[in-house]
């Protein structure tokens, strides 16, 4: 752990910095939208949900563009800049509340534009991390992540809890736009100049004749003048082996052309015991001369001059094509190693997120649990995060990917139908408690093993837009679920809504199996043992016994 720790190396330090402060913000801010809507403005369960569900919807939208864009920028600046937008925007609230202006439509606004920087920010980061680790540590750090989240989320909610009942209901968002704040502050002190993205094949070569930059002329290949350098005549000299002067001929010798100041002699390779002897050039068909040393360079036009530096040039950022909008979501689907995680994340994530406004519902306003009650369920069994989030690199190690996400894949869809059995009082404390550290200890060594497996599928100049992708299809399948569930919560319960979720997690694991195309018959499994021809008898081509 201490050499993967150095070889993480002092950027990747700073982003986990700042994702630890940001990380204990929003966990201190727990449910804080629908805890205000139910406090403040006394909203009922379909109202709650609507909250969840619009908020996630339309921020999604607005991120669809957002990702491909983001691509081909710089992903430090972008991270920054959704950091500001969140703090600011989280601001109003508190704002709001101060000079009792809060409304419900407001808190939709809210959540609506916080979602999408959410977005936008979550998929830039996972390119900055691609770009800070070494592939063979990504698994440390994602694991480190991993680890961060669960431990803010242990201790940020009790804490939130406590300070909502301490200090009022919108000490939270305070306490979150500030630690936006500092996020930004951590990016930034990662320092360094970030490269500009460019697109896969975006450096261009010049076109023949526009290039101003004069070639150097190779010593082997074709030269300025193809011509005559292409094939060129040896002297009627027998050769002998590498000689370097021409050896004495008997025959007819044709007479030595004057010397001439700008005539240049080619001498043969050393390395070449074939090699020609020595010829002269015309001054119109020779290359190049080297300059010699501390001789001044020859004078060319200014329209000439090459450009500084040399090599291929970059081209500026490249602009966003409409086809960029589709690209994440068309490599997750025709990827056999990310489509069926892709579609198991997001009905497990959305069917774990459903129950969470309606368990807000059912602990707080039937149950009668208090605020810090209700956090403090959701808070002691994070510490199960940790747990996994260790065990993930040593699971990996011994049994692979393969098996570690398929297991804990399905161990997690296994325990929240056990929410639906929450009762009043201490036991049902526990309850909650119990199943909450069973599914957080599966989740924990889910996902840094689901994160690393998809930073390695994606090549560097798709990250962006998968993630994006990735949240956005993930956001919008949760808000729509989460809106659909506080209908069905409104017509029976929320209890029953809670027990259909869990019902239905117990399926998705089959999307985690392998699925083995049918693979076509090759011609060996087609054949079989045939009788020899026999092209006398047209009849009886294959001498079949007669009956």
């Amino acid at each position: 752990m201490v050499g993967a720790g150095r070889a993480l190396g002092r950027e990747f330090r700073w982003l986990w910095a700042a994702f630890a402060v940001s990380s204990f913000g929003t966990r201190l801010a727990f449910d804080a939208f629908p805890l205000i809507a139910v406090l403040v403005l006394d909203v009922g369960p379909t109202e709650v949900s609507a909250l969840a569900a619009t908020g996630l919807a339309v921020g999604a939208a607005v991120a669809v563009p957002l990702g491909p864009w983001v691509e081909f920028r710089r992903k430090r600046p972008v991270m920054i800049t959704m950091d500001l937008v969140r703090c600011a925007t989280l601001l109003t609230v508190p704002t709001a509340y101060a000079l009792d202006l809060l409304t419900f439509p407001q808190l939709l606004l809210v959540s609506t534009v916080v979602a999408a920087a959410d977005i936008t920010f979550t998929a830039a980061s996972g390119a900055c991390l691609k770009s800070l680790v070494p592939p063979e540590h990504l698994l440390a750090a994602n694991g480190r992540l991993e680890a961060t989240t669960w431990t803010a989320t242990m201790l940020g909610p009790p804490l939130g809890g406590a300070a909502l009942g301490i200090f009022g209901p919108v000490t939270t968002l305070v306490a979150d736009a500030i630690s936006y704040l500092l996020s930004a502050a951590g990016i930034r002190a990662i320092g360094g100049r970030e490269p500009r993205p460019t697109r896969h094949g975006a450096l261009r070569e010049p076109a023949p004749g526009n290039d101003p930059r004069p070639e150097p002329a190779p010593e082997t290949g074709p030269q300025p003048n193809p011509a005559t350098r292409t094939s060129p005549q040896p002297e009627p000299a027998p050769k002998t082996g590498p000689q370097p002067k021409p050896a004495p001929q008997t025959g007819p010798q044709p007479k030595p052309a004057p010397q001439k100041p700008a005539t240049e002699t080619i001498p043969p390779q050393e390395s070449d015991p074939g090699s020609e002897p020595p010829r002269e050039l015309d001054p119109g068909n020779a290359p190049p001369r080297e300059p010699d040393p501390g001789s001044a360079p020859p004078l060319e036009p200014s329209s000439q001059r090459p450009a500084p530096g040399n090599g291929p040039r970059p081209t500026p950022a490249p602009r966003l094509r409409p086809g960029d909008l589709l690209d994440g979501w068309r490599y997750i689907l025709t990827n056999p190693a990310l489509r069926p995680l892709f579609l198991n994340t997001l009905l497990v994530n959305a069917l774990i997120m459903v129950a969470s406004p309606l368990m807000l519902v059912l602990m707080v306003g039937q149950l009668g649990f208090s605020a810090w009650q209700y956090g403090l369920a959701f808070a002691v069994p994070c510490v199960g995060g940790l747990i996994g989030s260790r065990l993930s690199r040593r699971l990996v190690a011994r049994y692979g990917h393969r098996r570690v996400l398929l297991t804990a894949g399905t161990l997690r869809a296994c325990w929240p139908l056990g929410l639906a059995f929450v009762g009043p009082g201490a036991a049902g404390l526990v309850l909650v408690m119990v199943v909450e550290l069973g599914l957080i200890t599966c989740i924990g060594v889910y996902n840094p093993v689901l994160a690393t497996q998809r930073l390695n599928e994606t090549p560097p100049d798709r990250v962006v837009r998968t993630l994006s992708a990735w949240s956005v299809t993930s956001k919008l399948t949760t808000a729509a679920l989460t809106a659909l569930w506080g209908l069905l919560a409104a017509a029976t319960t929320p209890r029953t809504a809670i027990t259909a979720a869990g019902v239905l997690l117990l399926a998705t694991p089959l999307l985690l199996l392998p699925h083995r195309r049918p693979t076509r018959p090759t011609e060996s499994t087609l054949k079989t043992p045939q009788r020899p021809r026999n092209p006398q008898n047209p009849r009886n081509p294959r001498n079949l016994p007669k009956t």
